[in-house]
């Protein structure tokens, strides 16, 4: 996983689980891979990624069973709650970057639906 400057690593980490369970990749109630795991698969120092687990499950969307690990809540109003928030930040994220090129807001919506016909299946 490459890494951005301007976000602390551990939010990058948050993201990145979020994503992975947004996807169906991990399931509501899944067990998640240990702290020592994922701080390999990341590169990333092991306290970090405990960081972020700490602040999932301080969000509700993660809980720890002493011995067993870390698992995805199983409360799927949490769940969809979080895929929700994933949305919102991406469409800011889009409307951002398409003010910064000179797109006014009210054009928004036709430029979408614009391409979304020029590049939907027929």
């Amino acid at each position: 996983m490459k890494f951005k400057d301007n976000l602390p690593i551990y939010l990058q980490i948050e993201d990145y689980i979020y994503l992975q369970i947004a996807q169906g990749k991990i399931k509501a109630g899944d067990k998640l891979p240990s702290v020592r795991a994922l701080a390999l698969e990341l590169t990333v120092n092991a306290n970090t990624v405990q960081r972020a687990l700490r602040e999932m499950t301080a969000q509700g969307y993660v809980y720890s069973k002493r011995g067993e690990g870390n698992f995805v809540t199983t409360d799927e109003s949490r769940l969809e709650e979080m895929k929700t928030k994933l949305l919102k930040q991406e469409l800011a994220a889009f409307v951002s970057r398409m003010e910064k090129l000179g797109v006014e807001r009210e054009s928004l919506t036709g430029l979408l639906t614009n391409y979304l016909i020029e590049t939907g299946e027929e």
